[in-house]
């Protein structure tokens, strides 16, 4: 879906196929017939974009295949869909039983991280519509927080200068300009936008290339390849200000590559029993739900909900459970037009406030929106959709929500 900002650009809305598992080709040629048509259908449109999901195997086969690159473009273009934004984050086994901190690996300092994000990069640049010439790639925030030190930190730096130097070279040969977007994540080594902030702006270490946003001098700016992809679930989670992430990113001179529309489990009075029973609901075993409370000594967190349920208390540790005197935020990617029952709620309205400091000022801060709501399978029993159509139903009425938030800021929704 394309809308036209006030000031004449164009902003793209898309939803992200990594909530229907494929992990080959032939899986994502299935989601565009079973799952991408009928939404765009739902909605009543001729153009739908999506934030594609592209597994390893599926992005190998596409990259050593030309014809099937075709076929796929080709394939997109019949069933009235557009690729303007891809989902780097998860490498393969996203549709898994069990995917916990699987999610995260292979990281930043591995070859294989480097050489996949390569790959999505020059597909979009061939996925990209005639008359669109930027596109992005979000990827996750160089690691998960353990095991990571010093040389790690180095290495995946350098990984980054080395896919920056690609994504030039790209622009080059194709006309097309790719950003990546680190997205913060709960637990992560970049947890935060101010953890973005200081990993974008870091000195290269000795005897090594600048890495991305590395300040080698007064008044050089960080590398406009390598920016920030802003998920509002993640940005609620750890209880960020949205104007003062964004105030924070617009200093240091990082792009929004991209932001994830997604809201996040809200609980006000975690001590009650009756809260603590409707959470315990949502403790399900295939996807990490980091688990967040701001309290007088600061962000308090747990790796998953379970962990956090298990011995809350005022005294408890991050080891066994969370303080439970203040809110607690999960994150769990609940549906953005259907909030959980009280309760419970969403973090709907950081969601809103983010949107409009994005997109609501005299210029966009980011042309790619996409709703990413992955988890309609681990909701409560009660609440998943039990058919192809009630899932198409639900990221339609999600859409509908995000369109009609755009167009009271005053964006208009093209044909």
């Amino acid at each position: 879906m394309r809308f036209r900002h006030p000031d004449g650009s164009t902003v793209h809305l898309a939803y992200c196929t990594n909530v229907h598992p494929a992990e080959t080709l032939d899986g994502v040629l299935a989601q565009l017939r079973d799952h991408c048509e009928p939404v765009r259908r739902r909605l009543g449109r001729d153009r739908l974009g999506i934030g594609l999901w592209l597994a390893r195997d599926a992005a190998r086969s596409l990259t050593t295949d030309p014809a099937s690159l075709r076929a796929l473009r080709a394939e997109l273009d019949r069933r009235g869909l557009e690729v303007v934004t891809l989902n780097g984050f998860p490498y393969e086994g996203f549709g898994a039983d069990e995917v916990k901190y699987r999610v995260y690996q292979p990281d930043w300092t591995h070859p294989d991280r480097l050489a996949h994000t390569t790959d999505l990069a020059r597909l979009l640049a061939a996925l990209l519509p005639e008359d669109v010439t930027e596109g992005s790639v979000s990827t996750l925030p160089l690691a998960w927080r353990t095991a990571f030190d010093a040389k790690a930190a180095t290495t995946a730096r350098t990984a980054l200068t080395t896919l920056a130097g690609r994504l030039d070279a790209l622009e080059e040969l194709t006309g097309r300009s790719i950003r990546i977007g680190l997205e913060p994540e709960p637990g992560c080594v970049v947890e935060t936008v101010a953890d973005a902030v200081a990993a974008l702006t870091a000195p290269p270490a000795p005897g090594l290339a600048p890495a991305p946003g590395a300040a080698p001098s007064p008044g050089t700016a960080p590398n406009p390849r390598i920016g920030v992809c802003l998920d509002t679930c993640h940005l609620a989670t750890s209880f960020e200000d949205p104007r003062t992430a964004l105030d924070s990113l617009a200093a240091a001179g990082i792009p929004v590559a991209k932001a994830q529309l997604s809201a996040a489990l809200h609980a006000e009075h975690p001590h009650l029993p009756e809260v603590r029973a409707a959470l315990a609901a949502f403790a399900e075993p295939r996807f990490l739900h980091q688990t967040r409370t701001r309290t007088a000594a600061g962000l308090r967190g747990t790796d998953d909900l379970p962990e956090a349920l298990a011995a809350s208390g005022h005294h408890a540790t991050t080891a066994h459970g969370l303080p439970d005197a203040t809110p607690w935020r999960s994150h769990f990617h609940v549906p953005l037009h259907a909030p959980p029952a009280p309760p419970l709620s969403s973090t709907l309205p950081v969601l809103q406030e983010a949107l409009a400091l994005l997109v609501g000022g005299p210029h966009p801060r980011t042309s790619h929106l996409e709703v990413e709501t992955y988890t309609w399978q681990a909701l409560p029993p009660e609440s998943r959709p039990r058919t192809r159509a009630r899932l198409a139903d639900g990221i339609a009425a999600e859409l509908t929500l995000a369109r009609d938030l755009l167009t009271d800021l005053g964006l208009k929704e093209l044909p």
